[in-house]
């Protein structure tokens, strides 16, 4: 399912909090949850994979359902509502679906079952995707200038800033006609004529050697986006999923951040 039509409140300008990849790791998005508190945030967006390798899937996907105008489909979440093959998947990562999809509440597996591939904003020129835009329903990765710039080729389908997560890691890449820049995954001001990517790294499980939680903000009238990480308790977590039939890994990587 699409949402390609802006709601009413598009018109708006407005303070979006965009965060990814959950991965059931509750006290990482508890974290994160306090830390918008302290922002001024219009609407919550979750660009997918709320389940998948951590110990707390119900937890989460009740606190995501509650707090998100938007949530997008991320592979995991599509693995465990049976909407994809994920045969594919290494041992570990399959064990821990086919866990929570047994786990999960007949509500939360509803609401997963019902999440879109991508969504955008007309009127905020945002587009929203868990992985690359192109082929979407493939959950590419763009971590890389060369994946990126496999997006040129549908340049004007992608919103002015087009924020996907599915890496785990903060990237940015500016675009236009034949061009793909990698910048800073710093803050930055949308500039006319380009068009972004904006990977915005993951809540539960960041990949990029910094172990706190990934969590962004993206003002529509200043048009600045902000990246931002906050600690948690990674000790709870990790304990969570080692007391768990859930692969070790999965929590001792929590504390190296990849």
């Amino acid at each position: 399912m699409d949402r390609d039509c802006g709601e009413p409140y598009t018109f708006l300008l407005m303070r979006l909090a965009i965060f990814s990849d959950v991965h059931a790791n509750l006290e990482a998005m508890n974290a994160v949850v306090e830390a918008y508190k302290k922002e001024r945030i219009d609407k919550y967006y979750c660009l997918g994979d709320v389940v998948g390798y951590g110990a707390n899937p119900n937890e989460c996907a009740n606190i995501v359902r509650k707090l998100a105008e938007i949530t997008i489909l991320g592979n995991h979440d599509a693995a465990v509502a049976g909407r994809m093959d994920y045969s594919y998947y290494y041992e570990a990562a399959r064990q821990a679906l086919d866990q929570h999809a047994q786990s999960l509440t007949s509500e939360n597996m509803a609401w997963l079952k019902t999440l879109p591939y991508k969504h955008r904003l007309a009127h905020l020129g945002v587009l929203l995707c868990h992985g690359s835009p192109v082929r979407i329903e493939e959950f590419e990765y763009i971590f890389a200038p060369e994946q990126a710039r496999e997006c040129l080729p549908i340049l004007d389908q992608l919103g002015d800033i087009t924020l996907i997560g599915h890496s785990h890691l903060c990237k940015v890449f500016a675009l236009k006609a034949g061009e793909v820049r990698e910048l800073p995954a710093k803050s930055f001001k949308v500039q006319d004529g380009y068009k972004y990517i904006v990977s915005v790294g993951s809540v539960g499980q960041p990949r990029d050697y910094d172990n706190r939680a990934s969590y962004t903000v993206y003002d529509t009238d200043s048009k600045v986006f902000d990246f931002k990480r906050v600690e948690y308790d990674i000790d709870l977590a990790a304990t969570k999923i080692f007391d768990s039939n859930l692969e070790r890994n999965f929590g001792h990587r929590l504390f190296i951040g990849v």
